[in-house]
């Protein structure tokens, strides 16, 4: 009897050790280069996220690679646009978009070449855009608020970080990128001009962390932890007294100097949490997360991107932020 006993009580505490090492597991974020990503380098060398009493491990990407990993399982979750989000969904890697870090302000852009002057010149021109991505949306967003529409230019896909050296070929007429490609086009390019961007069409493209279903489920107090640590990191970018340390913090994560790297921050409005809760509202327009990412479903399935509209509230859970 004894023995049963001591056995009985070594698989308990075999079983407590197992769950108490799961728990211990550092929640697994991607993330890459666009300013509202980096800022959380922030949090991570001003140690906010051990004060907190979170345990996190963020993996530095290209771009579309973190959406692969998280694919792939290899993430609890990643940094997308919201746009994006629905795209890896509708491969069957479900997330959940749980915080609006910031949304495009002027970083992605339609840059033309010398002599063209607006979004209307660009009728009967090539436009090198990477088709199905967020600039496309971006560009379709710009032909129709100039009276233009897609058969009024010539689309020729090309993946959004080889746009500068296209623009610089001659071979086509402007690009659609955002920084830090759309930056090089125009440095690549004297005289070349940014004849739209996400300036003009605020909400157009948000960026948020999405968070696997099951991660939010099992570590949601985690989570809530790493929303409070992720606004803390706002404030130090925003609070004078910190912010050259803060730029000089971001700059030095994708190598370059800080005076550079302030005016691809410009472009981004980095949300503190009043301004990112003024987008948490049920509207049918880009002024709401719900609104951007309806927009961005119905022209993924208009693109082929996938073939049937998503269930756009199973992508987005805005408690934990209200609840900040």
């Amino acid at each position: 009897m004894k023995k049963q006993v001591t056995t009985w009580m070594s698989g308990i505490v075999a079983i407590l050790l197992t769950t108490t090492a799961l728990a211990a597991e550092p929640l697994k974020i991607g993330y890459s280069d666009w300013p509202g990503w980096v800022a959380w380098e922030i949090a991570i060398e001003k140690g906010m996220f051990e004060k907190a009493g979170v345990d996190v491990e963020f993996e530095w990407f290209d771009y579309v690679a973190s959406m692969d990993a998280f694919a792939a399982s290899q993430l609890d979750a990643v940094a997308m646009t919201n746009g994006d989000t629905l795209v890896t969904g509708s491969t069957g890697a479900s997330s959940v978009m749980i915080l609006i870090n910031d949304y495009s302000n002027g970083n992605d852009m339609v840059v033309a070449q010398p002599g063209i002057k607006s979004v209307k010149d660009l009728k009967g021109k090539k436009v090198g855009v990477e088709i199905g991505f967020v600039g496309h949306l971006l560009l379709l967003n710009a032909l129709e608020k100039n009276g233009l529409s897609e058969s009024d230019v010539e689309l020729v896909n090309v993946p959004t970080n080889e746009t500068p050296q296209v623009l610089a070929s001659g071979d086509v007429d402007a690009i659609v990128a955002w920084q830090p490609n759309s930056g090089m086009a125009l440095d690549l390019v004297p005289g070349s001009t940014a004849i739209y961007t996400s300036a003009d069409e605020p909400g157009l493209i948000y960026d948020v962390l999405a968070v696997s279903p099951t991660s939010l489920n099992e570590r949601r107090d985690d989570w809530k932890k790493v929303l409070k640590v992720w606004y803390q990191a706002v404030d130090f970018l925003k609070d004078e007294a910190t912010q050259d340390e803060a730029i000089s913090i971001m700059a030095s994560r994708v190598g370059l100097e800080p005076a550079e790297y302030k005016g691809f921050i410009e472009g981004t409005k980095i949300l503190t949490l009043p301004e990112a809760k003024k987008f948490l509202a049920d509207t049918d327009d880009f002024k709401s997360l719900k609104g951007s990412s309806k927009i961005s479903d119905d022209f993924n399935v208009a693109n082929d991107v996938y073939p049937e509209p998503l269930d756009i509230d199973s992508y987005i859970d805005t408690s934990l932020m209200k609840e900040l």
